[in-house]
């Protein structure tokens, strides 16, 4: 029963912005942190962005950090990722993705995922 739900992907041009939404059910949504992370054709899994389970407390990886926001809506259990000044490095798919515990850069941390949504940058 437990399911998450991402929306919002799509082709941007470098430079650009886009919002991505991953909506949550089957579980207390307020009581988990959460997490954005990517996988690149051919690459492994890439951390991206974590937030408490409050939303006080942010967390990115190097490569995105001044470009990425996240943010989540425990009223309406969604997480959010708005992505400013998009490059090609950032075509992938994104994934949102519930923290069970352990290191929060760590893709094993996480226990449940969605089926993630493709974010391509090109021109």
């Amino acid at each position: 029963q437990v399911q998450l739900v991402e929306s919002g992907g799509g082709l941007v041009q470098p430079g650009g912005s886009l919002r991505l939404s991953c909506v949550a059910s089957g579980f207390i949504f307020s009581n988990y942190a959460m997490a954005w992370v990517r996988q690149a054709p051919g690459k492994p899994l890439e951390f991206v962005s974590f937030i408490n389970a409050y939303g006080g407390s942010l967390t990115y990886a190097d490569s995105v950090k001044g470009r990425f926001l996240i943010s989540r809506d425990n009223d309406k259990s969604t997480l959010s990722l708005r992505m400013n000044s998009l490059t090609r490095d950032d075509t992938a798919v994104y994934y949102c993705c519930k923290f069970k515990g352990g290191p929060i850069r760590n893709p094993l941390s996480y226990d449940v995922w969605g089926q993630g949504t493709q974010v391509t940058v090109s021109s």
